[in-house]
């Protein structure tokens, strides 16, 4: 029997693996927790690095660098990564004086120097958008002085340089095409760790794509902190395009453009994108998602909480109604559409009322799966600055899993209604559950397992569902699809 798994506010280390160059000889360890961007943004680094002479290792102990990725966004992911910290220490200590640690990411931005100066856990603090002057801050290092640079950058897209795709099934990739945010939602630290939006030049992000579709890969991410604010318009900030010329405007590429250019360039390959914001999100990008096959049948639009109220203090710039006709107009649209959601609990001065309302609104849209967090104030937010953490851990905990168990039941919900059909899956990987069953994901983003037969990593695979879990279909394979 196959257990069921909700998607909840626990994130997993992971050791990337480069392939090795026999030229190089120094040994990098390096693991990225949180989003999606900072597993992709350890592919550049170790892409960087790689032309420094390192290869990266499994073995934390004969590492001559240890680099963690880190996340801010809420206080659990700090102090995972903070005990991630003490343990290298450890083994520096006791095994490898000669190792070097390094934090990158949310937590070297949001905490800079302190790591530095009063922890002295670390030797380098690089933030997300330095990571071009790593080989510099490692020369630093290796002469014995500790190294920094947390400078954000307003152009800084990283379009040059070719990731190397690590720990890779050879089939599914990221592609990052925006960085930074505008939106300064009031409990959220991204903006002051990753900057100002800036969109990636559409052709380099093409080119990407094609090599990994020379490569064999069949499946890419696009990534961002908010997808739908994209807009290339030949260089510049989001908020400068008032400025552009007029041939600039007229030429200029937004994210439903892009998402067509995607499509076409590669038909084979499969497209999904994330993450999107309600308040920018256009029915345009809908309606290419809809024009193409290739374009997955997933949209995860975060909405926070279901209170107007609630949604005004933590500045999001959408209402309750807003939301729900966005949601009406996407299935209207996509009516197999599957749709996912980021949900807080517990934000300051949260009645039981406005919890409710929270509530009311995934009985509405019966989320496919969704990510759901107890509130964490973070420093230096709005929320932290201004607004008391008022609500008790245990009445937070309590909102939580009365959310999280009405997301069990509505992804049952969601799941039950392709048990008889045929979905096409695209196989990543072998089933944790069982090595004589593959695993993949349908159009929608849910997991399907069925028995390996004949089959590989990287097919198309019509599979018959036959049973589910809350977050697992269950099928046989019935033929290969017609998009290998």
């Amino acid at each position: 029997m196959y257990m069921e798994k909700i998607i909840d506010e626990n994130k997993q280390g992971e050791n990337l693996i480069l392939e090795h160059k026999e030229s190089n000889s120094r040994k990098l360890f390096i693991e990225s927790y949180g989003c999606q961007m900072n597993f992709s943004d350890s592919e550049i680094v170790a892409s960087i690095l790689s032309e420094e002479g390192f290869n990266t290792t499994k073995s934390l102990e004969d590492a001559d660098l240890v680099l963690v990725n880190t996340c801010s966004i809420r206080d659990k992911a700090e102090q995972t990564v903070r005990k991630r910290l003490e343990k290298y220490n450890a083994v520096k200590r006791s095994k490898n004086p000669k190792m070097k640690i390094g934090v990158l990411g949310c937590m070297a931005e949001r905490l800079k120097s302190k790591f530095l100066e009063e922890e002295k856990m670390v030797d380098l603090v690089v933030g997300p958008d330095a990571y071009k002057d790593l080989p510099n801050l490692i020369s630093e290092v290796d002469d014995g002085r500790n190294a920094i640079n947390v400078i954000l950058s307003k152009e800084e897209t990283y379009g040059d340089i070719a990731p190397v795709r690590l720990n890779s099934n050879g089939v599914t990739a990221f592609v990052s095409i925006t960085r930074g945010c505008d939106n300064m939602c009031t409990f959220c630290v991204v903006p002051f760790t990753r900057g100002r939006e800036r969109s990636r030049e559409p052709q380099s992000i093409i080119e990407e794509i094609n090599d990994l579709a020379s490569k064999g890969f069949k499946e890419v991410t696009l990534l961002g902190q908010n997808v739908d604010s994209y807009l290339w318009y030949g260089g510049g900030l989001k908020k400068d395009f008032k400025k552009a010329t007029d041939m600039q405007k007229a030429t200029a590429v937004n994210f439903a453009m892009l998402l067509d250019m995607c499509a076409k360039a590669q038909p084979k390959m499969r497209f999904r994108f994330s993450t999107s914001n309600p308040q920018d999100m256009t029915l345009d990008v809908i309606e290419t998602m809809a024009k193409h096959r290739n374009i997955c049948n997933y949209v995860h639009l975060p909405v926070q909480s279901g209170n107007n109220r609630i949604l005004k203090a933590m500045n999001r710039l959408h209402t309750r109604e807003e939301y729900f006709e966005l949601i009406d107009n996407i299935r209207r649209i996509i009516p197999d559409i599957a749709i996912s959601q980021d949900m807080i609990a517990g934000f300051p001065t949260e009645t039981e009322e406005e919890h409710q309302d929270t509530l009311s609104l995934m009985d509405y849209v019966k989320y496919d799966f969704g990510f759901m967090f107890a509130y964490s104030e973070r420093p230096g937010t709005l929320a932290g600055r201004r607004m008391e953490d008022d609500i008790p851990v245990d009445v937070k905990q309590r909102r939580l899993n009365e959310i999280q168990a009405l997301q069990r039941e509505h992804s049952h919900y969601r799941t039950k209604q392709n048990v008889g059909k045929v979905q096409e899956i695209l196989i990543e990987k072998s089933s944790k559950k069982s090595d004589a069953h593959w695993s993949g994901r349908n159009s929608q983003n849910t997991v399907a397992v069925f028995p390996k037969e004949h089959y590989k990593v990287g097919d198309f695979v019509n599979v018959k569902i036959t049973d589910c879990t809350s977050a697992t279909l269950i099928g046989e394979a019935v033929g290969y699809s017609d998009n290998n």
